[in-house]
């Protein structure tokens, strides 16, 4: 048996419905930083796997690497994201004393 674009694509979706139940019944804004980060790596699962099995290849009939180099970028993306949703939710436990996102619905302004 070999492995396939099926089996990619089945991994990624999988991944990405673990994402959208953690962000929809996680509590904590932790657990809801997590479901996010799930969603982004089935993103690059996608990437990849498109990339590898569309068989690009430049002139010079090198393989290209673009769904890499947009998974790395992703990556990225999800490293500042997540050092900006850290800071947000360290300053609303200060301000909370919980990590509790319900909360978050008295705040004004």
């Amino acid at each position: 048996m070999q492995i396939g674009l099926n089996h990619y694509l089945i991994l990624a979706a999988f991944i990405f419905v673990c994402g959208l139940l953690s962000m929809m019944v996680k509590r904590n804004a932790i657990g809801i930083l997590m479901g996010v980060e799930l969603i982004l790596n089935a993103a690059n699962i996608n990437l990849v796997a498109f990339n590898r099995f569309a068989h690009a290849v430049g002139p010079d009939h090198k393989p290209l690497l673009d769904g890499q180099i947009f998974a790395i970028f992703v990556i990225l993306l999800a490293a500042a994201e997540a050092a900006v949703a850290l800071a947000i939710f360290l300053n609303y436990y200060n301000n909370f004393t919980t990590i509790d996102v319900e909360p978050a619905q008295t705040l004004k302004g």
